[in-house]
C-alpha cells in the first residue's frame, strides 16, 4: 500500500531534520520529489546527502510568493507535506514570557496557513496534505505553552479543513522528541541529555527523523485516513 511510485511529492522544510528524511525515503519509494528549503546553505547540504534527481527549490512558509512559484512549477501534485518550523519559540512560563515571544511560536502555524492557501489547489482530488505538529499539543509540561498552543491549533485546523477540502485528505503527523539536528547545541553531551529527557517514556529513548517520515508516509498513502493525528512519540503522551 506504501507505494509512491510515478506519485508527484512536495515537502516544504525539506532540507533538515524530519522533512529530508521523507524526501530521501519519499526518493527511495520511487517519488518524484521537491523539497523546499529557506536557505542555500541547507539546500546544498540536503542535496549532497540526496539522490541527484530530487529537485530542490528555495522557498519560505511566510513568502507565499515564493510558494505559489514553486507550485506553479511543479504542478499536479499528489501529497503535499509541510514539516516546516519558521518559528522562534521561547521555552519559558506563560507568565514570564512577552507577548511577541508568545506569539512568535504562533509563525510554525500561520507558515503552515499559507502552505495550504497557496498549495491546495494543485493538490489532487485524491491526493493528500500533511502537516506536522508535536506532542507538546496533547502533553503540558511547564515552560512548553507557546508549544503546546501552537500544536493545538495546528491539530484543530487539520479537523476542520479536513471536512472543507475532501475528498482530498488532510492530516497531521505528531512527533515526540527526536533526534535532529536541534539539539546539537548539547555538544558531546547532546546522547546523554536525549537519554535522560525520555528515561521516562515507555520506549526509554529519543525518536529517529526517519520513524517520524515513516508515520508521514502512512499518512500520504493511507486513502481512508483525514483529519486524524498520527503519534510518533514512543508512548511520550503515555507517560
Amino acid at each position: 500500500m506504501q507505494n509512491l511510485s510515478a506519485k508527484t511529492v512536495v515537502v516544504i522544510g525539506g532540507t533538515s531534520g524530519i522533512g529530508l528524511a521523507l524526501v530521501k525515503a519519499a526518493a527511495e519509494m520511487g517519488a518524484t520529489v521537491y523539497a523546499a528549503g529557506r536557505t542555500q546553505k541547507n539546500l546544498d547540504n540536503a542535496r549532497a546527502q540526496c539522490p541527484a534527481e530530487v529537485n530542490f527549490r528555495l522557498a519560505d512558509t511566510h513568502d507565499e510568493a515564493s510558494l505559489s512559484a514553486l507550485f506553479a512549477e511543479v504542478g499536479e501534485i499528489d501529497h503535499l507535506v509541510s514539516a516546516a518550523t519558521g518559528a522562534d519559540r521561547t521555552i519559558a512560563p506563560f507568565m514570564q514570557q512577552t507577548e511577541q515571544q508568545f506569539a512568535a511560536a504562533f509563525q510554525k502555524f500561520w507558515g503552515y496557513t499559507h502552505v495550504v492557501r497557496t498549495g491546495e489547489p494543485h493538490v489532487k482530488a485524491d491526493g493528500s496534505i500533511t502537516l506536522v505538529s508535536g506532542s507538546p499539543a496533547r502533553k503540558y509540561k511547564v515552560g512548553m505553552s507557546s508549544l503546546s498552543c501552537t500544536g493545538g491549533a495546528v491539530e484543530a485546523f487539520v479537523r476542520a479543513l479536513s471536512i472543507e477540502i475532501a475528498p482530498k485528505r488532510i492530516n497531521a503527523v505528531s512527533p515526540g522528541l527526536i533526534d535532529t539536528a536541534m539539539w546539537d547545541a548539547f555538544g558531546d553531551e547532546k546522547q546523554q541529555k536525549l537519554a535522560q529527557m525520555t528515561a521516562h517514556i515507555p520506549l526509554q529513548r529519543a525518536g529517529k527523523a526517519e520513524e517520524v517520515a515513516n508515520g508521514i508516509i502512512f499518512a500520504m498513502t493511507t486513502n481512508y485516513a483525514t483529519g486524524t493525528v498520527i503519534d510518533v512519540e514512543g508512548g511520550a503522551l503515555l507517560s
